[in-house]
């Protein structure tokens, strides 16, 4: 089935959520005109990381930022993800990308597994400790945020229990961007999946003496790169076959060669 994505490659104004709100507004409007189906925001597209106030930032799921994810998702009648601060009952918030439907119902979050020191995310954010998936009408979708990237043992875990895109928030530098285009392929292709990524573009104070570095991107089973943005603000679309994914499977079934018994995986 085809699902055509809009990425939202925003330059993310530090600590200063409705500005961001207003841009994340214009950005959805344009989806929908183009005719997307589903809207990503990058990671912490709200605030960028505001860490000093972290927990004025943060909010229960559906108020705050993801009450605008769901507005925006109601208001277009376009699926949407992003990430933003979840506010957490007995500890630190939470790095959460949120997916709402059509209609502005939730359907789900995944609270990010792998946090970044350098940014501070280990002091100031509670790490996630589960992998949802959820099957859409376009097929099994997964969630990760940016640093999850580097861990092949998450994304193995959703490919084996039956994704077929996974969707990933991130605000990556550009001084390591060529990691990130280079492992969104490697990901879709030693999975047989599609994966797409919006990341997060321009500079800001939070990321001193660099700039996050766009390149958004949306890659199928085979490596092909259906759409990607350069390292400026702007909105990327592509168009999805995840029939591609069945077949990639069918034609290459290489999953079904692991050896995990011979691994040994801590």
């Amino acid at each position: 089935m085809e699902i055509k994505i809009a990425l939202a490659q925003m330059a993310v104004a530090v600590g200063e959520p409705e500005r961001n709100w207003a841009t994340a507004q214009a950005m959805a409007a344009e989806a929908a005109s183009q005719g997307a189906g589903l809207l990503m925001l990058p990671e912490l597209w709200p605030t960028g990381y505001d860490l000093d106030r972290v927990e004025a930032h943060a909010a229960p799921l559906d108020q705050g930022a993801f009450a605008h994810m769901a507005e925006l998702a109601h208001r277009h009648r376009l699926y949407v993800v992003g990430t933003a601060l979840e506010a957490h009952p007995a500890g630190r918030p939470f790095n959460t990308a949120a997916l709402y439907g059509p209609d502005g119902g939730r359907l789900g979050a995944y609270r990010k597994v792998h946090l970044w020191a350098p940014l501070g995310e280990t002091e100031y954010m509670s790490a996630g400790d589960a992998l949802p998936l959820f099957d859409l009408p376009w097929g099994r979708v997964a969630l990760a945020i940016c640093y999850d990237l580097r861990f092949p043992e998450l994304w193995r875990r959703y490919a084996l229990a039956g994704a077929e895109l996974i969707l990933i928030p991130a605000a990556w530098p550009a001084r390591r961007i060529e990691h990130w285009r280079l492992l969104l392929r490697a990901r879709a292709v030693e999975n047989q999946l599609c994966v797409v990524g919006c990341n997060r573009a321009g500079g800001g104070v939070d990321i001193p003496d660099d700039r996050f570095g766009g390149h958004s991107a949306a890659v199928d089973p085979w490596a092909r790169v259906l759409v990607e943005g350069d390292g400026e603000p702007g909105l990327f679309v592509a168009e999805l076959d995840l029939n591609e994914v069945a077949r990639s499977r069918r034609l290459f079934p290489f999953l079904r060669d692991r050896r995990p018994e011979v691994y040994h995986l801590d």
